[in-house]
């Protein structure tokens, strides 16, 4: 069985490759070289620029694959000339998504359920406002990426299955989110919050994405159909920040500031990673049903996380700022 990776070279990519291996597929990950893949040796390596059509035509020109898992796929455009260029050369083909699909959709509400993706989305944000519009920006190519698989599977039969993601908490997680909150806990000084309402957390542990894209390569493809994946837990903020402050054994320290200081001090999401306004919340039922997904109990994989990150010596780049947010600290009270 021949797979196809695009992307793979961070976060979950590694894991995911060397499942994808031990399930007997040969393996063959496409991308741009301007990340250290850390991949088995088995593993072949193709260089392209999926956005420069002539460079991935290269590259599968002549190749034919079982499936293929994009996980790199950001606008429209590009997915209508992947959905081109593997037409009729690939038996299933799994889009990598986001919840950020919902948030830019207008009139929902929590949990995000498939079913409601069809509709208006809320206009762009001022765009001088930069972290709202390039969130924003990043929901809307997001569906049109979607859209345009949709429309080759109404059309040809593109055999696409598209999974939606929330925040993926994982031991490679690149954006160090978990991390972020722990190094701060370990210095003893507050965690920055920001005023006012707090979001749920349901989010997904990156092994039980890995065991699902897994699943549906070996599996039936469930094709033309989109899978909300997340763990079954909603917790607080407050109930994770209690939860992780107790599995580092260290006191839990808070300080709440406006959003709108940490905001123009430059400090989020660094200080405060799960208190980002554009973090979605998925209803699960449908691939628990349909692809018999089950989920790692949240404390479970918390557990893990920490474990994990405990032996991490190196902390994340968004801890260099943590003397500017001690200070915003010492004035505020």
């Amino acid at each position: 069985m021949e797979a196809l990776v695009i992307g793979g070279t961070r976060n979950l990519g590694p894991g995911m490759v060397s499942s994808l291996v031990a399930a007997g597929f040969q393996v063959t990950v496409l991308h741009r070289g301007n990340t250290r893949a850390d991949l088995p040796s088995a593993v072949a390596e193709v260089f392209a620029d999926r956005g420069d059509e002539s460079q991935l035509a290269g590259a599968l020109r002549g190749r034919n694959f079982d499936v293929a898992v994009d996980m790199t796929l950001y606008n429209g455009e590009d997915g209508e000339v992947v959905a081109r260029l593997l037409d009729q050369k690939v038996r299933r083909y799994i889009m990598v998504s986001t919840g950020q699909v919902y948030l830019v959709r207008a009139g929902l509400e929590r949990p995000f359920v498939e079913d409601s993706y069809d509709g208006p989305t809320i206009p762009a944000p001022p765009i001088d406002n930069q972290f709202d519009y390039k969130n924003w920006e990043y929901g809307v190519h997001k569906r049109a990426a979607e859209d345009a698989l949709t429309r080759a599977h109404r059309q040809r039969g593109f055999p696409v299955t598209v999974l939606r993601l929330p925040m993926v908490n994982s031991e490679r997680d690149h954006f160090a989110r978990i991390h972020n909150y722990l190094v701060r806990l370990r210095d003893g000084g507050p965690i920055l919050i920001p005023e006012g309402p707090r979001l749920p957390l349901r989010h997904v542990y990156g092994g039980d994405v890995v065991r699902a894209i897994v699943s549906l390569a070996v599996g039936d493809a469930r094709v033309g159909r989109a899978y909300n994946l997340s763990q079954d837990e909603t917790v607080s903020l407050d109930e994770f920040l209690k939860m992780l402050a107790d599995l580092a054994g260290v006191k839990l320290r808070t300080a709440t500031v406006p959003m709108e200081r940490l905001m123009a001090e430059g400090l989020m999401p660094h200080c405060s990673p799960f208190s980002d306004p554009w973090m979605s919340a998925i209803d699960n039922a449908r691939g628990k049903k349909e692809l018999a997904m089950t989920y790692t109990p949240f404390a479970e994989y918390l557990r893990m996380l920490v474990d994990h990150l405990s032996r991490v010596a190196q902390k994340p780049s968004g801890y260099v700022q943590r003397q500017r947010e001690l200070r915003v600290v010492a004035r505020e009270y």
